[in-house]
C-alpha cells in the first residue's frame, strides 16, 4: 500500500480485515501528516461546484460524501459526531464569482433535488442532507458579511465539515491496532518494479518489489497505489497510462485552537480563488483564504518545488490569511484574538485539468474526473477528495474480497 493519508490508510484496514498482510508506505514518520491530516475535511455533496452545470462533480462527489460517516465509523469502531461541524454551512456569492447569482440559484435548486433523491441522502448527519439549500434574509446575512461589501447573497447549505486533525488521531490508533498492517514510514516510494514468473519485468499481475529511498522491498502480490501529490509519477514509471492532465497546488491555511470558546458560523466565500472558514465545535477552527495560502502551482506529472518559509514568513502569511478572510467576515478576527495555538500548515491540491480559478472556463471547476484505475493487481487510486475517500478505498477492497 502506496500512501498512508485516508485513501491508503482506509483500503489497508479494509484489505487487513479481509485477512490480507498489508505492507503501508510512506514518506512522513506517520499516517496522515500529508494532506489528508490538514485540510478542511469538507463532506462535498456537490454544492461547491457551480461553475460545473452538467452536475458531473455533484453526482460523482455525492455518494462519497454521504456515505463517510458511516464507512469511517465502521472503520475507527466509534462516533465522530464529536469532530464534525454541529451546524450547516453558509455559503457567500463574491461578486467577482465565476458564477453569478442567477446561476448559483439554480444550480443550488438542482443539487438539493439530486440529493434528496438519492437513496443514502438519509445516511449524512441528522436530516441534513433532505434540507436543501434555503436563501438567508438580508437581515441574516448581515450578521456574516459586512453590508455593501463584496458579498451579493448568502445561502445556509446542508453541508458538514470533519476534523481532519481528529480523524488523523484515531485512525493512527486504529491502525497500531491491527496485528496484519506493517507500517513502513519514512520512506519515500520511488517506483514499483513488476516481476514476471522468471522474474522479467513488465508483468502487471505481480509480483512487485516497492523502490524506496531507504532500499527495495517485496515482493508483494498487490499495489495499490494511493500516493496523493506523487501517484502520477509512480503510474507513469509502471507504464499505467495514458496520463490524466493534472494540476498540483500547494496552498497554506490556518489551523486554530481557542483558549476560550468562541462563536463563529461555518462560511464559504465563492465561487472561485476566496475562502472559508470552519468551526469544529467552538474552541477549533480552520481558516484559508485562496490568494494569500497559494505558493506554489504546476501542471507536471511531478509536484513542482514548494518556497521554504522561515518562522516570520510564516507569521507573515498568517497575517495575509486572516486580513483577507477579515474582509469578507470580520468575526474571524474574534477567533485569530482567541487563539492559544495557530499553526499555518500547507498542503497539495492535486486535480484533473487546469487554468485558473478565476476563469469561468478552467477545467479545474470540474472534480468528476477521479476514480480507480487498475491492471492487473496494480491499482492507482485517484480519491479526488478527502470526503470520497473512505468509500474509494471500500470499493478498491471490494475487488479482492475472497482472495
Amino acid at each position: 500500500m502506496l500512501g498512508a493519508g485516508i485513501t491508503g490508510c482506509s483500503t489497508a484496514l479494509f484489505m487487513a480485515r479481509q485477512g490480507y498482510s498489508v505492507t503501508l508506505f510512506d514518506q512522513a514518520r506517520q499516517p496522515f501528516e500529508g494532506s489528508s491530516g490538514w485540510n478542511d475535511g469538507k463532506l462535498h455533496l456537490g454544492y461547491l461546484y457551480a461553475a460545473d452545470p452538467s452536475l458531473g462533480t455533484a453526482r460523482q462527489l455525492l455518494t462519497g460524501g454521504l456515505l463517510f460517516k458511516d464507512i469511517v465509523e465502521e472503520l475507527l469502531g466509534g462516533s465522530i459526531a464529536g469532530a464534525t461541524t454541529p451546524r450547516d454551512e453558509i455559503f457567500l456569492l463574491h461578486r467577482d464569482s465565476v458564477v453569478q447569482q442567477q446561476g448559483i440559484e439554480a444550480y443550488f435548486r438542482r443539487v438539493s433535488d439530486l440529493v434528496r433523491s438519492h437513496p443514502d441522502a438519509g445516511r449524512y448527519w441528522d436530516d441534513a442532507a433532505r434540507r436543501g439549500a434555503t436563501p438567508l434574509t438580508a437581515a441574516e446575512a448581515a450578521q456574516t458579511a459586512p453590508e455593501g461589501g463584496a458579498i451579493l447573497g448568502a445561502w445556509r447549505l446542508p453541508e458538514r465539515s470533519v476534523s481532519s486533525r481528529w480523524i488523523a488521531r484515531r485512525y493512527i490508533a486504529a491502525l497500531a491496532a491491527e496485528p496484519k498492517i506493517e507500517l513502513r514510514t519514512g520512506r519515500r516510494v520511488l517506483g514499483v518494479r513488476p516481476e514476471g514468473e522468471a522474474g522479467l519485468e513488465g508483468s502487471l499481475d505481480g509480483p512487485f518489489r516497492v523502490e524506496t529511498d531507504a532500499g527495495t522491498d517485496g515482493p508483494f502480490t498487490i499495489v495499490v497505489n494511493a500516493l496523493w501529490e506523487g501517484r502520477c509519477v509512480i503510474d507513469q514509471g509502471i507504464g499505467l497510462g495514458p496520463l490524466p492532465e493534472v494540476t498540483h497546488r500547494y496552498r497554506y491555511a490556518l489551523f486554530v485552537h481557542t483558549a476560550r470558546p468562541v462563536a463563529q458560523d461555518n462560511a464559504l466565500i465563492g465561487t472561485g480563488p476566496f475562502g472559508d472558514v470552519k468551526a469544529y465545535g467552538d474552541r477549533d477552527f480552520y481558516l484559508s483564504w485562496y490568494p494569500a495560502g497559494l505558493v506554489a502551482e504546476g501542471r507536471d506529472p511531478a509536484p513542482p518545488p514548494v518556497p521554504a518559509m522561515d518562522e516570520a514568513a510564516r507569521q507573515a502569511l498568517a497575517h495575509r490569511i486572516l486580513d483577507g478572510l477579515a474582509e469578507h467576515l470580520p468575526a474571524v478576527r474574534r477567533v485569530a484574538d482567541g487563539a492559544a495555538h495557530m499553526d499555518v500548515q500547507g498542503i497539495w491540491v492535486v486535480a484533473p485539468g487546469s487554468g485558473p480559478l478565476h476563469d469561468p472556463a478552467a477545467g479545474l471547476h470540474r472534480r468528476d474526473r477521479f476514480g480507480i484505475r487498475r491492471t492487473g493487481r496494480y491499482i492507482s487510486v485517484d480519491s479526488g477528495k478527502f470526503s470520497t475517500a473512505p468509500w474509494m478505498a471500500r470499493e478498491v477492497a471490494a475487488m479482492f474480497r475472497g482472495g
